[in-house]
């Protein structure tokens, strides 16, 4: 059995669909931290998914530089707990943010997002929960499985 030490101060992201784990801490900006300890586990046993698989993120120190917006984004399952003296105290379901800003790109070539290098990449949330970007009403597709 696989032992993980509990963190103190921080954050647990859980339910992370599995497999996903490592491109998540891409996008989080997690990787390049160096003020922060985390631990990654993969392929979790786990009663609630479908798979009976889940990933899980640890994140031991200061996390107010994570961007959180983007988990419910990329898999509205997450869950956020805030852990204070080892004891959590706050556990969260992200809800999807109304606007994604420079997180994902549009993929519209003619779209003045991809032609012009300094305009940010912007999608806001429609009426029908999709995310269309700001200057072409591109729909992001959004690859979940």
């Amino acid at each position: 059995m696989l032992n993980i030490d509990e963190i103190q101060n921080g954050i647990v992201i859980d339910h992370i669909k599995a497999g996903t784990a490592v491109g998540l801490m891409d996008l989080l900006g997690i990787k390049g931290n160096r003020s922060a300890s985390v631990a990654l586990i993969q392929n979790a046993r786990s009663h609630k998914s479908p798979t009976g698989r889940k990933d899980i993120i640890k994140v031991e120190g200061d996390s107010s530089w994570l961007n959180l917006d983007v988990l419910a984004y990329l898999d509205p399952n997450i869950t956020v707990t805030t852990i204070h003296d080892g004891k959590p105290v706050k556990k969260e379901k992200p809800q999807p943010p109304r606007r994604l800003v420079n997180i994902v790109r549009c993929r519209n070539p003619r779209c003045i997002s991809s032609i012009e290098e300094e305009c940010d990449q912007i999608f806001e949330l429609s009426a029908n929960g999709k995310y269309r970007c700001i200057y072409c009403e591109q729909e992001l597709q959004v690859n979940r499985d």
